[in-house]
């Protein structure tokens, strides 16, 4: 199997988000772009990741630490062609293909990358595009084939095209596979005679044309998953469509959603099956459901872990805390982090936790402030209760057993 390697480009600064963060950090989904756009990556094994850095590269290099990134530095931004240039010392000495993504797409599937790689091989390409048709192409480039043959000659961005080429639906996503052979050698022969006097990626279509270089496509049937990230609005837009492909991936998997439009479910949760979940319910980060729970209206649950038979009722916050099977919490419950509640146990109307444990079967039903403390099975807090053991330099447990 040729090796591939995956080259994301990550440099430029987004100018109409209006924002000194890189574009690709912004989030998605509880997670920044690019981490949406590695995973959809991560489905074809790649031998090696680099991201082309430009703008605010320290921190984008810092939120991919973990992730085992090589990172090449674009500096000026000179346009696409120049981009992938600069991945060249990264690739040195390698074999195979290279995958090129955009930071900035982060719907694209896994499934999606792995079958243009596959129809890329399969052609023995020399590049290979992702395209699709779409109702209104204004700002794309167009992909423009031969009236006899349908391949591909060439793409011609927007504002380089003619009124005929800007006729053409079919547009360039510009994810491409590129075989690693000719790729540098050919990148340097780009010109910078268009619009925007740029190096422009796609010129390499019509070059290897000319060259006698085999260029395939593959077409999707929708566009909605390479759509990018380009202003506030696109980054909300996108930000619904992701929770809706969250909320039917876990519907499929027998978890009832009663209305998936006002449900934010981020991408890295799981929830057991028959497990319901009602309006307006927020789970975000590393949050864990178990089965048969019943998530209420107007509750937040941040890298919480819950077990099977919670109930949760109403307005309810919980982060960084775990709760036990057949537990009860809630309504207007705050537990913070560092804090456990037990089997059949009930946190009810206005009680807080803070690095507390609650017993298996305990009560605090109303009223209470719980800190700092160890509560042991089937103890009874009573309202206005409060454990608050800090004598001005440390904190105390309080324990009730």
């Amino acid at each position: 199997m040729r090796p591939l390697h995956i080259v994301i480009l990550a440099a430029g600064k987004g100018t109409r988000m209006r924002s000194e963060q890189s574009k690709v950090l912004h989030r998605l989904a509880g997670r920044p772009l690019i981490d949406h756009v590695l995973d959809a990556g991560a489905a074809v094994s790649p031998a090696s990741v680099t991201v082309v850095v430009g703008h605010q590269a320290e921190a984008v290099k810092a939120a991919l630490e973990k992730r085992g990134c090589l990172f090449a530095l674009q500096e000026p931004q000179s346009g696409t062609g120049h981009a992938l240039l600069q991945a060249e010392s990264a690739l040195r000495g390698a074999q195979g293909d290279v995958l090129l993504l955009s930071g900035d797409v982060p719907l694209l599937r896994g499934e999606t990358v792995a079958a243009l790689v596959d129809v890329h091989r399969r052609a023995g390409a020399a590049a290979t595009v992702l395209t699709a048709e779409i109702h209104d192409p204004s700002g794309y480039g167009r992909i423009v084939r031969n009236s006899s043959t349908g391949q591909i000659e060439r793409i011609v961005e927007h504002k380089d095209a003619t009124e005929a080429e800007r006729a053409i639906r079919e547009i360039n996503s510009g994810i491409f596979v590129f075989d690693l052979g000719p790729l540098f050698a050919s990148l340097r022969k780009i010109g910078t005679s268009n619009a925007q006097n740029e190096y422009y990626l796609p010129d390499l279509v019509a070059l290897y044309r000319r060259e006698g270089l085999t260029v395939e496509t593959m077409k999707l049937s929708g566009a909605d998953e390479i759509r990018g990230v380009n202003s506030r609005s696109e980054l909300a837009a996108l930000s619904r469509d992701a929770r809706l492909r969250k909320c039917e991936e876990l519907m499929a998997a027998g978890v009832t959603i009663e209305d998936p439009a006002t449900t934010y479910i981020d991408s890295t949760v799981e929830v057991g099956a028959d497990t319901t979940i009602h309006p307006n319910v927020s789970l975000e980060g590393t949050t864990r459901i178990g089965a048969r729970c019943d998530i209420h209206s107007g509750s937040r649950l941040v890298n919480a872990v819950v077990a099977d038979d919670v109930l949760i009722r109403n307005h309810t916050v919980v982060t960084d805390a775990t709760i036990d099977a057949k537990a009860t919490v809630g309504p207007f419950a705050h537990i913070r982090p560092e804090s456990s509640i037990g089997a059949h146990a009930h946190v009810g109307n206005f009680v807080e936790l803070k690095k507390t444990s609650l017993g298996a079967g305990a009560k605090a039903n109303h009223l209470a402030y719980l800190g700092d403390a160890t509560i042991g099975e089937r103890v009874n807090v009573g309202a206005g209760t409060i454990t608050c053991n800090y004598d001005g330099e440390k904190k105390h447990q309080t324990v009730i057993e």
